[in-house]
Parts: C-alpha cells; sequence; structure tokens
C-alpha cells in the first residue's frame, strides 16, 4: 500500500499526459501530490522530510511549467529532486560527519559501518547518475519518451538498484541462529 502511496502522483501524470497533455499532466500531479501529503498526514500523523522536499519541488517547478507555460520546468523537477536527495546524503557525510542513510535505516538494519559507507555512497553516486540521466532523456528526446523514461525507466532503474543493494547487503546481514532441517532432524529424540 505503501509503495502505491509513493508512485500515485507519478502514476497520475502518466495518464493525464496520455490523455490530455503535459500542462494538465503537471496540474494533476501537483494535486496528486498535495493530496498524498495530506493522505499521510491525516493516517499517520507524520511526514517524512523526503515527502516536504517532494512536494516543494513539485509546487516550484510544476507551478512555473504552468505559468511560464513552458514544459522545461517539469523535466528538470526529477533531476532537482535527485540532486537534493544525492546531495543531502552528500552533504551529510562530508560535512556532518552522518550517514543519513544510516539514520534513516539503521532501525531496521544491522550492517558494519563500512558497509553503510559503502551503501550511502552508492546511493549517492545513483542519484546524481539518475539526476544525469534524466536531463539528457529530457533534451535528446520529445517530451512523450521523456514521460515513458520518467515512469518505466527511472522506476525500472531504481527497481534494479534497489535489488542490487539488497543482494550486496544480504551478504551483511546478521544469520538467524536457524538450525537447517538435517540438523533439526539430527537433534529429535
Amino acid at each position: 500500500m505503501k509503495l502505491l502511496i509513493d508512485f500515485f502522483p507519478i502514476i497520475l501524470f502518466f495518464v493525464a499526459f496520455k490523455v490530455w497533455g503535459i500542462y494538465t499532466a503537471t496540474a494533476v500531479a501537483i494535486a496528486a501530490t498535495v493530496a498524498q501529503i495530506a493522505y499521510l498526514r491525516f493516517k499517520t500523523g507524520k511526514i517524512e522530510p523526503m515527502q516536504w522536499m517532494s512536494l516543494g519541488v513539485i509546487v516550484l517547478f510544476g507551478g512555473a511549467t504552468l505559468l511560464a507555460h513552458d514544459d522545461n520546468f517539469i523535466k528538470w523537477k526529477p533531476t532537482v529532486l535527485y540532486w537534493l536527495m544525492g546531495g543531502a546524503l552528500l552533504i551529510g557525510q562530508l560535512v556532518f560527519k552522518k550517514n543519513l542513510l544510516r539514520s534513516v535505516m539503521g532501525a531496521q538494519l544491522q550492517l558494519p559501518d563500512a558497509i553503510w559507507l559503502k551503501l550511502n555512497w552508492a546511493w549517492t553516486a545513483f542519484f546524481a547518475a539518475m539526476g544525469g540521466l534524466n536531463i539528457w532523456v529530457a533534451y535528446n528526446f520529445d517530451t512523450d519518451t521523456w514521460v515513458n523514461f520518467k515512469l518505466f525507466g527511472g522506476m525500472g532503474l531504481m527497481v534494479v538498484f534497489v535489488i542490487a543493494q539488497a543482494i550486496y547487503m544480504s551478504r551483511y546481514l546478521p544469520q538467524d541462529d536457524v538450525p537447517n532441517a538435517a540438523e533439526a532432524k539430527d537433534k529429535q529424540p
């Protein structure tokens, strides 16, 4: 359910673009993001900083798109969001000596410090690359291709990256002391 809520604005943006075009889709994305934040506030009472940042970026760049009637602004929105996230991880690590990735996920995962640091750098690089890739697609292809990339390419690359991270992390997760079937059979009376 959380995944659906997280992708709600981008899915509505995609559908609205295919039916009505970029400017209606932009207005729908703004409204959907506001609705998403309102729903989360009502349901959980808490909004994550990343969600507030996403709202601010869509309102700013989406609003500029609608006011200037220029779709270049909305095309910059994913890049700005990716670079803000990557920049936050980078500044957190270099300036504040704090691994923000560990701060967010540390309660759910027990990993060695060196692995947290590698994950932080991997996500920083991933966000930087995704921001660059978004702009490259936006300026080298038509708007329809960019919208398709935004939904399928961006989300697809994110899924592949998350799976790769999960595989990498799995080597370092603590193992449960669950005996295998052969050991369990040997211990039976």
